[in-house]
């Protein structure tokens, strides 16, 4: 019953959301994020402890105006998942700047393929459909979720933007792989990796698991490794990239995975220190907690 509710809810909002005028709609998801913030449920609490870390010279007034913030910000994100399906191609792309964008389009113009990595900040498949719109598809993993009828909606609404979405098994690393040999554009969302694969690093002076992924397959592929960082700028989001991180000369394969992750999560706190609010980790990062 409870999985039954969960795909109501979305699917319903799928079909309602859209259909309300826009300043409608985000005002009315301001609401929501205001209502989560004053219940100052798990949610909240996670999101105020996660930001705690990146900002330990805050004062408690402070972290709470940013903790609002986060989770309206957070909102905004589900505001724009569920009217996407109405945005054309046009307004993907006016809506979207970015910086340095020609770390991500050279190495695909060259038929060298690229792995973009990036945390869960703004909105990532905003992002996506911007480079699928201009003529550069990418391919993802995703976590299978429950119920399994929303699993399959989530991947219908990434599929129609012009993604490739696998599940997250031992088999997709091999299709990322040929992918990347392929010449094309792999995206990973790469903040957090609880599981025993994951690499731990220095992130804002705590110890957090990153995935190993996004550097092994730089190394085992040959394809650059690169970050970036989404966040929202008025009615639009902001991409900046980052350049190339160098595959280490020296070392085992895992002695250079682990200094590459490192890289990139120095590059994500950097990038989260300054915009903080569009950072939506609502779970557990640091393991030493």
């Amino acid at each position: 019953m409870k999985d039954r509710i969960t795909y109501f809810a979305y699917a319903s909002a799928w079909r309602v959301v859209r259909i309300l005028p826009e300043q409608a709609a985000y005002s009315f998801f301001d609401a929501i994020a205001s209502f989560i913030y004053k219940r100052n449920g798990k949610a909240v609490n996670r999101l105020r402890s996660n930001y705690r870390r990146i900002h330990p010279e805050m004062s408690e007034s402070e972290l709470d105006v940013l903790t609002i913030q986060g989770m309206r910000s957070y909102l905004r994100y589900w505001c724009d998942t569920f009217r996407f399906p109405s945005w054309t191609k046009e307004s993907v792309v006016e809506s979207t700047t970015t910086d340095n964008e020609n770390f991500l389009r050279d190495p695909v113009r060259d038929g060298r393929g690229v792995i973009v990595a990036l945390p869960h900040a703004g909105n990532w498949d905003h992002a996506g459909a911007y480079f699928c719109s201009t003529g550069t598809p990418l391919t993802t993993v995703a976590e299978h979720l429950k119920p399994e009828k929303l699993f399959r909606k989530f991947l219908e609404y990434r599929t129609a933007m012009g993604f490739e979405v696998l599940d997250l098994n031992s088999r997709s690393v091999a299709t990322l792989s040929q992918r990347l040999r392929q010449g094309k554009l792999v995206a990973l969302v790469a903040d957090r990796d609880l599981t025993a694969s994951g690499i731990e690093v220095n992130f804002g002076g705590g110890v957090a698991k990153f995935p190993a992924g996004p550097a092994l397959l730089a190394i085992k592929t040959g394809a650059p490794l690169i970050t970036a960082y989404v966040k929202y700028e008025g009615s639009g989001i902001r991409i900046i990239f980052e350049r190339e991180i160098e595959v280490p000369f020296t070392g085992s394969d895992t002695e250079k995975a682990i200094a590459m992750t490192q890289v990139v999560a120095d590059r994500f706190y950097k990038q989260i220190f300054q915009a903080t609010s569009d950072w939506h980790m609502l779970q557990r990062i640091w393991i030493d907690e």
